[in-house]
């Protein structure tokens, strides 16, 4: 991926051989999993130190693997990574703050509104729109659950997680931009780096000296290889084959995984309203996929 003389190199070209969808379906399960270990270390650590450890740990991983060139770019292509590891750091932060105080499943449907934004405003075929709309329900169906008195969800956890959707949309757009501006792994290294700079006060106040506990540090490493190693690197490889829109709509997948690892892993159930809403926005997803891809590209 970054030179011949490096024996990652092979694995990385024969990634490029997979499509394009499976290695985002490849990222989206480990994403969740991850989030999944990362919400058990929340006692711990806190969201802010948990977040922390996974973006600096992940950066130190991706950079000593790698080895890739830092130097020698542009003030744009800089531009392009610094505002790419701004967005990280915030999209990361808010969904762990929403997974705090409501259940992933939930978080990761009310976060797709940046995926379904990015697939709405990317389209020009009605069909689409009409995909998007069945989403949209899916998500009005948890927004007003604390109005309705019918569910318990926290509204600062739904808060957050519709600033993390924002976010996401944000990353979906840079991330295709920082691909094309560096080489291989270059540009995620680099901005992965700005993450943990901004992190760090943040993940200072919430852990403390638990920053430093060997166990902790451990488990902090396998989420960042879950949640940020690999899905980022799968993805930027994904989004250099795959439109912008449709790499929106294979993500808004996410919803259903998370809600399945949630149930698995953390014995999260979710009632029957937050089940309609999980199911809607997956099959709005599932529809529009089906769609694109007999147009798309990749």
């Amino acid at each position: 991926m970054i030179g011949s003389e490096n024996p990652l190199s092979a694995p990385a070209k024969r990634s490029q051989g997979i499509p394009p969808t499976v290695l985002v379906l490849l990222s989206i399960g480990s994403v969740q999993f991850g989030a999944a270990i990362a919400k058990g270390l929340f006692d711990s650590l806190g969201p802010g130190g948990t977040v922390f450890l996974r973006i600096s740990l992940a950066t130190l991983v991706l950079l000593l693997l790698w080895r890739p060139k830092l130097g020698g770019y542009g003030r744009r292509e800089y531009g392009f990574a610094v505002a790419f590891g701004l967005v990280l750091a915030g999209m990361n932060l808010s969904l762990y703050l929403a997974i705090d105080r409501i259940p992933l499943g939930v978080a990761v449907t009310l976060e797709f509104v940046g995926p379904l934004g990015v697939a709405v405003f990317g389209s020009r075929r009605l069909l689409d729109g009409l995909w998007a709309a069945l989403a949209a329900v899916g998500i009005v169906l948890l927004a007003p659950l604390n109005v309705l008195g019918n569910s318990d969800l926290d509204p600062v956890g739904v808060t957050f997680a519709l600033l993390a959707g924002c976010l996401w949309a944000c990353y979906i757009l840079l991330s295709a931009r920082v691909g094309g501006a560096f080489p291989g792994g270059a540009g995620l290294v680099i901005s992965l780096a700005v993450g943990t700079v901004v992190l760090l006060p943040v993940g200072m106040a919430d852990a403390g000296y638990a920053l430093l506990d060997p166990w902790l540090l451990l488990a902090g490493l396998g989420v960042a290889l879950l949640s940020s190693a690999v899905p980022y690197s799968l993805e930027m490889q994904a989004l250099r084959r795959l439109p912008t829109r449709v790499f929106g709509v294979l993500m808004s997948l996410e919803p259903a995984v998370a809600t399945l690892i949630g149930f698995a892993v953390l014995n999260e159930v979710l009632d029957l309203r937050a089940v309609a809403a999980v199911v809607l926005v997956t099959a709005a997803a599932a529809g529009a996929s089906l769609f694109a891809s007999q147009g798309a590209p990749g």
